[in-house]
């Protein structure tokens, strides 16, 4: 496993991160242990997770799960760069959701119950509240710090815009502010190009793509069709989207045969060689599914080959490979 910093922090991350949003909903318990274990003996120390994982409100079901496996000790606390979320409705009252300071307390005391440890190293925020005020945010985030809860905040689904108003605001208030976005980000999904990569790399955040192979639709969608696997990325709207992008999707399993590659790592590898982006976020259900992420780590993608994949899947904006405003302008 390779590692890097997470964003200008010193934090040591491994270029996989390991997505637990399937613990619970997808796959057991017993599993997401063997998962877990798994991602350790294979060198991935950054595990992310959220309150409202598990989809029943209130109970935290895969912060659970986590929280049971880290009990089991043998330093799986330790080898881990633990990160959660919170913003979502844990409750049916008032202040039982988004970021204001009540929530942000009781939100990290809650999750901190759960996971069984003392303390998160990245707590980050799933997603902008503009009702609450950044010098509230900031300060409640402070207070958590100084009492040892958390280490690192981190954001997620911010626009360039929401990633400047929190950094000048974290300046203000002389703290480190945001050290991550976790963003969607893929060959198909490439809005955060125009201005949350830039953003992020002048203001020294990390980007952590979610849904890197968007829904499973750059997984070999159509090999798989073809040789009769079923697929979640064959119903509902990744159907839909399916068949708008057949074509480009054709294409591109076409490409990756031709490397002797599974697209789907070529895809993560695809990730892994944009500036800016620490690590693409993995949801294994299965532990061969994480088993197979991890050549991704070592694919190296030539000139050529980007280009072509720029060619099947342009970024946003008339003029190419151009962040705002050269995307949209001059």
């Amino acid at each position: 496993m390779e590692y890097t910093q997470l964003g200008r922090s010193g934090l040591s991350v491994s270029r996989l991160c390991l997505g637990t949003m399937n613990f619970g909903p997808e796959t057991s318990e017993a599993d997401s242990h063997t998962i877990m274990d798994r991602a350790h003996e294979q060198g991935i120390n950054f595990f992310d997770t959220a309150n409202v994982y598990g989809w029943k409100k209130g109970e935290g079901v895969t912060e659970q799960i986590i929280g049971r496996w880290f009990a089991g000790g043998g330093g799986r606390r330790e080898r881990t760069v633990l990160a959660t979320k919170l913003y979502g409705s844990m409750g049916d009252w008032p202040n039982e959701t988004k970021l204001s300071a009540l929530n942000i307390r009781r939100a990290c005391d809650d999750s901190l119950r759960r996971l069984q440890t003392d303390y998160i190293d990245l707590y980050q925020m799933h997603h902008v509240d503009r009702a609450t005020p950044w010098d509230e945010i900031w300060e409640a985030m402070s207070v958590l710090r100084q009492q040892g809860k958390i280490i690192y905040v981190g954001s997620s689904n911010f626009a360039g815009w929401h990633l400047a108003k929190a950094q000048e605001a974290a300046h203000r208030q002389h703290v480190t502010g945001l050290v991550s976005e976790q963003s969607i980000y893929n060959l198909l999904t490439r809005w955060v190009e125009l201005e949350v990569l830039p953003a992020a790399r002048d203001y020294g955040i990390g980007v952590i793509p979610w849904s890197p192979l968007n829904g499973g639709l750059l997984s070999g969608v159509l090999r798989k069709q073809r040789e009769g696997g079923g697929s979640r990325s064959t119903t509902g709207r990744s159907a839909d989207a399916l068949e708008a992008n057949r074509e480009r999707i054709d294409a591109y399993e076409k490409l990756c045969a031709d490397l002797g590659e599974d697209p789907a790592n070529v895809g993560l590898a695809w990730l892994l060689h944009q500036d800016g982006v620490t690590a693409p976020i993995v949801g294994p259900r299965t532990v061969a599914q994480l088993d197979s992420s991890l050549r991704a780590v070592t694919i190296t993608l030539n000139a050529d080959v980007l280009a072509r994949l720029d060619e099947l899947f342009p970024a946003p904006g008339p003029h190419g490979v151009k962040p705002a405003p050269e995307a949209y302008a001059w």
